[in-house]
């Protein structure tokens, strides 16, 4: 019996030896290759955002004779007072409401989409729905321009924000479908049946139950949805055509036609459109990418 005990003893320690030994030589083949790509990547990103915050604190006479990559002696917020007093709270609110108005709608409609879909899995209809929400993803917006163009033209709502909120709302449902339909799949199916014992129906299970289970989806889709509904262009473009209608990417375009050689001015514009993008997702950044990458691995 002594011996058995002795010798299970040099085994876990030999066993542990090896385990320390197989960790110092993972933490010594460090890789270089990926941490060099990192702050190479890092330098690609930080140097437009550092040339366009000092370039946008610059006396415009002054630009083009001074290095781009050094910041003025002198700085000043005139460009940033300029940008202001041309419209630049109109289009700020605008581009507020059209995001607001899209993704609240878009994400609550995708929502119960997807319950129904995970709870009803097996009614042909709702298969054949969640597939059709699945062909959406590969639609690219671009290909839809001119049909959504004479849709907006038909329905009398061409130059208004509702026309940007409409399409906006139908092009943030299918993935939204697929991140929630994929959380709430995941829940365990004990809950639902324990909910339903209880006499709880379909839509006090929706909100008291699935809801705060695949809250982290929801901030997810909501997060993502806003930040590309924010940065959007082409359907500012093409559906609206009075200057009180714009919003601020295609601001960010009539500015730089109206101040054609004011380059500091059209970056202050810049970075005035750049900071709500920046503080949300400073602030939902690691719900962002915890969110999506758990919708995709479950």
């Amino acid at each position: 019996m002594t011996t058995t005990l002795t010798e299970s003893r040099r085994q876990q320690k030999t066993t542990h030896g090896e385990r320390q030994r197989h960790s110092r030589r993972a933490a010594g083949r460090r890789n270089w290759a990926g941490g060099l790509a990192g702050w190479l990547w890092l330098v690609v990103v930080a140097v437009p955002l550092y040339w366009a915050l000092i370039t946008s604190l610059k006396v415009q006479s002054r630009y083009y004779a001074s290095n781009p990559l050094v910041p003025s002696g002198d700085p000043t917020l005139d460009n940033y007072r300029l940008v202001i007093e041309s419209d630049f709270l109109r289009y700020f609110v605008n581009s507020v409401v059209v995001t607001a108005g899209a993704v609240v709608p878009a994400v609550v409609f995708s929502f119960v989409a997807a319950y129904a879909i995970v709870r009803g899995w097996r009614m042909r209809a709702l298969r054949a729905m969640n597939g059709l929400f699945l062909m959406g993803l590969a639609i690219p917006l671009q290909a839809t321009v001119i049909p959504v163009y004479l849709i907006i033209i038909r329905l009398h709502l061409y130059d208004s924000l509702l026309a940007l909120i409409l399409p906006s709302i139908a092009f943030a449902i299918p993935l939204s479908v697929l991140v929630l339909t994929n959380f709430i799949r995941d829940v365990p199916k004990e809950l639902f049946d324990s909910m339903r014992v209880d006499g709880a129906t379909e839509w006090t299970t929706l909100w008291r139950l699935a809801a705060p289970l695949t809250r982290p989806a929801i901030l997810t889709v909501s997060i993502f949805n806003a930040l590309t509904i924010w940065n959007g262009f082409l359907l500012p473009l093409v559906l609206t055509q009075s200057p009180d209608r714009r919003t601020l990417p295609l601001a960010l375009w009539t500015f730089q036609g109206q101040y054609g050689v004011n380059v500091p001015a059209v970056l202050a514009a810049v970075v005035l459109t750049t900071l709500p993008v920046l503080v949300l997702y400073a602030f939902g950044r690691r719900q962002l990418l915890s969110g999506l990458t758990a919708g995709f691995s479950r």
